[in-house]
C-alpha cells in the first residue's frame, strides 16, 4: 500500500469525507470523483478480508487478492482527482455547514458530508489456535471460501445462533460435514431433524483446541480428549462495529435484527437518521461481500452526489431573488 499522509495531501476542506478504504468506500470515492466532487478517503488499514488469500463471488476479478484489488482502487480514485490517505479517525463533529474529522495524529479535514465505511471486526470463538488459521481453513461464509474446501472434511462450530444454517449451507459443498455443539446444547427440534435428514453428524463436547499439522487444520480436539479429524472449520463470528468516532456524530450501532452482531441502522441508500451521514459495505450490512459492498458504496455516493446538488441549488435559486 502507498503510504501517503494526512499532511502530504489534504486540502482544507473537501465536499464529501470517506472514512473507510475498503471496496465500499473506495467505490464510493469513484462515484463521487467522476462527478467532480472533491473527496478524500481515510483509511485505517485494516481490511475485514484482510487474512482472505483471495475475493470471490466478484465478476471480472475472480480470485484477486483483497490488497491488489484495494490497490487497484485506490489507483482509479487518484486519476479522477480523489485523494486516498491512511490515517485513523478518531473524532467527528458537526460543525456550521458541515463536519470536522480529526486524525489520531492530531490533523483535522472538513467535509460536506460523510461516508462512513468502517466495516466490521469479527470476534471470534476462544479456541486455541482458530485466529491463526482465520481466512485460511477456518472460514465463514461458503460464498467467499467454500468452493476452495469442496469434498473436504467440514466441521462447523457452533458459535451462534446461525451455526445450524451455515451448517445446512456447506453440505451442499461437501458430503462430509459435522456439527460440533461445543459450548452450546445439541441441536433439538426442527434444527436436529434438518441435520439429520442432510446427514450432517452432530457431536456434543467443548471444542478445546485445534490440531495443526505443517501449518494446516487437520482436527479438532473436544474435552473428552476426543479428537475429531478436519480440514476445514465453519464459524459464525460475532461481528462488532468500528466505531471510535460515531459519539461526536451521534452515530449509534444496534444489534443486526439476525442476530449476528452489530450494525448502523440506514434506509436502502444508505442514509443515516444523522442528517449528511451515509453508511456503506459491511458497517451497515455485516453479511455483505465485497461485490455487494462496493456496489451499496455507489448507491450511497449518488444519494450523496444528489443531496450536494439540491442543496447547491437551493443556495442558487436564494442568490437570484
Amino acid at each position: 500500500m502507498e503510504v501517503v499522509t494526512v499532511t502530504d495531501q489534504l486540502r482544507d476542506g473537501y465536499d464529501v469525507v470517506v472514512v473507510g478504504g475498503g471496496a465500499a468506500g473506495l467505490n464510493g470515492a469513484l462515484m463521487l470523483a467522476r462527478s467532480r466532487r472533491s473527496v478524500v478517503v481515510i483509511d485505517a488499514g485494516e481490511p475485514r478480508n484482510a487474512p482472505a488469500a483471495g475475493v470471490h463471488g466478484l465478476l471480472g476479478r475472480e480470485g484477486t487478492s483483497p490488497a491488489e484489488l484495494l490497490e487497484r482502487g485506490r489507483a482509479e480514485v487518484r486519476h479522477y482527482g480523489g485523494h486516498v490517505v491512511t490515517g485513523q479517525v478518531t473524532d467527528a463533529v458537526r460543525d456550521d455547514d458541515g463536519f470536522t474529522v480529526t486524525l489520531s495524529d492530531g490533523a483535522r479535514v472538513r467535509g460536506r458530508r460523510i461516508l462512513v465505511t468502517t466495516g466490521l471486526v469479527d470476534e471470534l470463538p476462544d479456541v486455541p489456535a482458530l485466529r491463526d488459521r482465520w481466512g485460511h481453513e477456518v472460514l465463514h461464509c461458503p460464498y467467499c471460501h467454500g468452493w476452495e474446501v469442496r469434498d473436504q472434511t467440514i466441521g462447523v462450530l457452533a458459535s451462534g445462533p446461525m451455526s445450524v444454517h451455515q451448517a445446512l449451507l456447506f453440505r451442499q459443498l461437501s458430503d462430509d460435514v459435522v456439527f460440533l455443539s461445543h459450548t452450546a446444547p445439541p441441536p433439538t427440534g426442527e434444527d436436529a431433524e434438518n441435520l439429520a435428514a442432510r446427514g450432517i453428524r452432530v457431536l456434543d463436547g467443548e471444542v478445546t483446541s485445534l490440531e495443526i499439522t505443517d501449518g494446516r487444520l487437520t482436527g479438532a480436539r473436544l474435552n473428552d480428549g476426543t479428537t475429531i479429524a478436519l480440514e476445514a472449520l465453519v464459524v459464525a463470528p460475532r461481528a462488532t462495529v468500528r466505531a471510535a468516532f460515531f459519539d461526536g456524530l451521534g452515530l449509534r450501532a444496534a444489534e443486526h435484527p439476525a442476530g449476528v452482531g452489530e450494525h448502523v441502522p440506514s434506509d436502502a441508500t444508505g442514509c443515516t437518521d444523522v442528517p449528511g451521514v451515509w453508511v456503506a459495505g459491511n458497517v451497515t450490512d455485516p453479511s455483505a461481500q465485497v461485490g455487494t459492498a462496493a456496489a451499496a458504496g455507489a448507491v450511497a455516493a449518488a444519494q450523496i452526489n444528489a443531496d450536494l446538488i439540491a442543496e447547491e441549488t437551493r443556495q442558487a435559486v436564494a442568490v437570484r431573488r
